[in-house]
């Protein structure tokens, strides 16, 4: 299974957006996180911005909607440029009827969960995605503490995806870190979104490679890719 990294500009410079997705070369998808101050207590960047930045970086961006009337307005990202759209199960009225609306415009459909919804209801759905998030944090805020106790319902989201013999791909989201992104790679993550861990670092690009070969070297010895 491939390791992705997958930087959030929520932790970077938004006077130098263009710059700071240069700074990180060698990333795999630029992670833009959406909020509408409604959904989460937090406002941050929409539809404009996402257009300006898939013009100024190779980067293919993967745009997480933490936002309200998931339905309507996902589909606009994809027509803004990004090559990934994930929207919060929490916010989406239609879910399967959204992701293939995704897909059909072009893009990668993902499904976000917040920590305290189980993946188990969505077992059924998982086929319509191409990548299902787990929030590693209470999604609203950059640089909060990943919490362990999600490390179960990650585990139990890879069971699933093999129990169907799916090539989904699970990210995880906050609180990624040197010190985190080992346990949640033999947990089952293969894409993992890095804020400050990678912006706050004196090297972004090499803070990302660092990311990567801690969670490609614990991939390894998996018991959940071994076995795949």
């Amino acid at each position: 299974m491939a390791v992705q990294i997958n930087p959030s500009i929520l932790s970077a410079d938004f006077s130098r957006l263009a710059e700071e997705a240069k700074a990180v070369e060698g990333a795999d998808w630029l992670h833009v996180d959406v909020m509408d101050n409604h959904f989460v207590p937090n406002l941050t960047l929409g539809v404009p911005i996402v257009e300006s930045l898939s013009r100024a970086t190779d980067i293919p961006l993967d745009c997480h909607l933490m936002i309200e009337d998931a339905d309507r307005w996902a589909p606009q990202y994809v027509e803004a440029g990004a090559g990934s759209v994930t929207f919060h199960a929490e916010a989406a009225a239609a879910p399967v009827r959204l992701a293939r609306e995704i897909r059909a415009k072009g893009a990668r459909a993902s499904m976000a969960l917040k920590p305290a919804t189980p993946i188990e209801p969505y077992e059924d759905l998982l086929p319509e995605l191409d990548m299902l998030l787990i929030m590693t944090v209470e999604p609203g805020f950059g640089g909060q503490s990943f919490l362990d106790i999600m490390l179960p319902k990650i585990r139990r989201t890879r069971e699933l995806i093999s129990k169907h013999g799916l090539e989904l791909w699970l990210q995880v989201d906050g609180g990624v870190s040197a010190a985190t992104i080992e346990r949640c790679a033999e947990a089952g993550a293969d894409v993992f979104v890095a804020g400050s861990a990678v912006y706050g670092a004196d090297d972004p690009a090499a803070a990302v490679r660092m990311l990567r070969n801690q969670a490609q070297e614990k991939t390894a010895t998996a018991a959940w890719a071994c076995g795949h």
